[in-house]
């Protein structure tokens, strides 16, 4: 299963590399500042843009491949963040969330490693998007990423990718949420 979801996300079309290289990935990091943790880092396309960005996955493939070609990708148990706490200002979780059942255990993880005010980027599929993935455990909107959040992150903003694509979330698994939260 490993080695599948490793090649899988290998496989991407010439306009999803132009799509995330010149519009989504600068998008998302401009909302992030200082030391950045990526979460489910994959074969580390957000690492690439970005290399003081350090990254993390449960998949020993994609840590092996990131290493390989340099990128600064650690491997994590599930549930269990290899750091200190306080240690980073900003961390993204690009659709990550929506594979994990039971998300608290990592959002505490999230929370114990974020410094003061830190910010958290989390990005789940929409609707179609949701529903193409048989891994996919939990679906998420806006309202409820607020409750799961609301204990521990203030939300400051959100948008929806491509842009003026929500409209046809239904019909279009491309189409993803974004959110940034502060943690109070």
């Amino acid at each position: 299963m490993k080695n599948s979801y490793f090649t899988y996300l290998q496989t991407r079309s010439v306009f999803g590399f132009l799509y995330r290289k010149f519009y989504l990935y600068p998008k998302l990091h401009s909302y992030l500042r200082g030391r950045t943790l990526d979460i489910g880092c994959g074969v580390g396309d957000f690492l690439y843009m970005y290399k003081n960005i350090i990254g993390v996955d449960i998949n020993t493939d994609c840590v092996d491949y990131c290493n390989s070609k340099g990128l600064n990708v650690l491997f994590m148990d599930f549930d269990i963040l290899p750091f200190e706490n306080n240690s980073f200002d900003s961390i993204i979780l690009d659709n990550v969330i929506e594979h994990i059942e039971i998300p608290s255990n990592l959002l505490n993880e999230v929370k114990r490693v974020l410094t003061p005010n830190g910010i958290l980027l989390i990005g789940v599929p929409c609707e179609k998007g949701y529903k193409f993935d048989s891994d996919h455990k939990n679906f998420y909107n806006i309202k409820s990423l607020q409750t799961l959040l609301s204990s521990d992150f203030i939300l400051k903003h959100h948008f929806y990718t491509p842009p003026f694509f929500y409209l046809f979330r239904k019909l279009f698994r491309q189409v993803a949420l974004y959110a940034i939260f502060k943690l109070k």
